[in-house]
């Protein structure tokens, strides 16, 4: 059985072939530069050199069917044709309060995310052209949709509600979603397995921390609160957008400068953040090196965020009452070895304190690794995330008519000897050029022996 996960970005399609029998990746890449021009494809397949291919896709639909094309090309492919796929996954941002887990995509599901798009006005509306389009195109395989904001529909209303007039919930369904919920989800569950506890009796602080970046409380293995809100702008510093700030700036700043509302919109979302403070940045690699160089602005920069990011994870630990482990996940928290040890510095009155060593060496994201020190009470991981394979589980699940909601279902990832082969050997190889890292993987099962 093959499974095709499709993520419709505005401008990107990006994608993951997944042989479910084998439990092994067989191909993915993402078509980049969908609508504007000069597009293209990068794909990858195990063992085999990455390949990139130039095509116009003036729409997702020629986007996805160069996706198709690519896969079953009889020299760069890995299926002959399309009847051996059983079924498409595809990322839906915003599933507001209708969906509470992955559902198989009918006309009714279509219309309800429709009715959402005006919720995620920049992610719904290309998920949609995204499925329609597939749909288009394979007709007789089955679609089904993994919502962003799934996870966090166990929020109780204490951490969902805001102290706006009730009529706005009421009326337009304003309140706190929460975002990067499969993620979340993987990197939750993931944590349990290595502490080698019940997952519904686990206390732990996530933090994504990528271009978009969200922590999230998870009480009793459960989304209990969560820092992004009723849009992804709320919360932690990120690439371009502000994240926490008094909304009564915008309202100013309007006035002063006669901005519309949409123009507002688009600065707070994507010039603000990191490259709103720095003016020139958004990745922090850049920013790093531009602090080191003695760049005033970007020292501040690594500051800022770092503080807003400490202040998460205080807050959380009071309101879960307690954390078992705190967990960086994404593109900056598996490898942002600076921001994560901003961060956490000052947090030794809560138990927490993590090796300086070991940080510094947890720059990977093949495996699970461990940064606490010796006498932290509370273990702190670096756990790379894996939103695919909880595509290909929620759709597999649908397939075979065992799914349910995360409290009643059980993905092979929470097994202690679950393993990626394909992780495994990249880590091994890492382990060969960084002497030491193979000792701060995670769990015993998962440590590589280095010759």
């Amino acid at each position: 059985m093959k499974i095709l996960s499709l993520n419709c970005g505005s401008s990107s399609v990006k994608y993951s072939l997944f042989d479910w029998e084998k439990k092994a990746p067989l191909a993915s890449g993402v078509v980049e530069r969908v609508g504007v021009g000069g597009s293209f494809v990068s794909h990858e397949v195990p063992g085999r050199e990455k390949l990139e291919l130039k095509h116009d896709c003036p729409t997702h639909k020629e986007a996805i069917k160069l996706v198709i094309d690519t896969l079953t090309n009889k020299t760069h492919g890995v299926i002959e044709d399309l009847k051996v796929i059983a079924a498409v996954g595809h990322r839906v941002v915003h599933g507001g309060e209708k969906f509470v887990k992955s559902v198989v995509i009918d006309s009714k599901t279509l219309e309800a995310f429709n009715e959402l798009a005006g919720l995620a006005p920049l992610h719904n509306p290309p998920n949609i052209l995204g499925i329609e389009a597939a749909q288009d195109l394979m007709p007789k395989i089955p679609h089904m949709a993994i919502m962003d904001t799934a996870w966090h529909q166990t929020m109780p209303a204490s951490s969902y509600l805001y102290a706006l007039p009730y009529k706005w919930y009421r009326d337009y369904a304003i309140r706190r979603y929460g975002f990067h919920g499969t993620s979340f989800l993987y990197v939750a569950k993931r944590t349990s397995v290595i502490l080698g506890k019940d997952p519904f009796k686990t206390n732990v602080i996530v933090c994504h921390i990528g271009n978009g970046a969200s922590v999230n409380a998870v009480k009793d293995g459960v989304s209990y609160d969560t820092s992004m809100g009723f849009t992804p702008l709320e919360g932690l510093v990120m690439g371009t957008r502000a994240g926490d700030h008094d909304p009564a700036i915008g309202l100013y700043v309007m006035e002063k400068e006669g901005l519309k509302a949409k123009e507002m919109d688009s600065i707070l979302n994507k010039k603000s953040g990191i490259l709103g403070i720095t003016e020139k940045f958004t990745d922090r690699r850049d920013v790093e090196m531009a602090a080191e160089d003695g760049d005033e602005r970007a020292r501040l920069t690594i500051e800022i965020e770092s503080y807003r990011l400490k202040k998460y994870i205080g807050a959380y630990a009071a309101a879960v009452g307690g954390v078992d482990a705190v967990v960086f996940t994404a593109g900056v928290g598996e490898k942002g070895s600076i921001t994560r040890a901003r961060a956490l510095d000052g947090l030794e009155f809560l138990g927490i304190k993590y090796d300086a060593a070991k940080n510094e060496l947890s720059r990977t994201r093949n495996a699970e690794t461990e940064i606490s020190a010796k006498d932290s009470k509370v273990r702190i991981f670096v756990v790379p995330t894996d939103e695919e394979r909880v595509f290909v589980e929620d759709v597999a699940g649908l397939l075979n008519g065992n799914y349910d909601v995360h409290t009643k279902f059980t993905y092979a990832f929470q097994k202690s000897d679950y393993r990626n082969t394909l992780r495994d050997r990249a880590f091994e190889k890492e382990c060969v050029k960084k002497p030491g890292l193979a000792d701060i993987a995670a769990h015993p099962a998962h440590r590589v022996k280095v010759k």
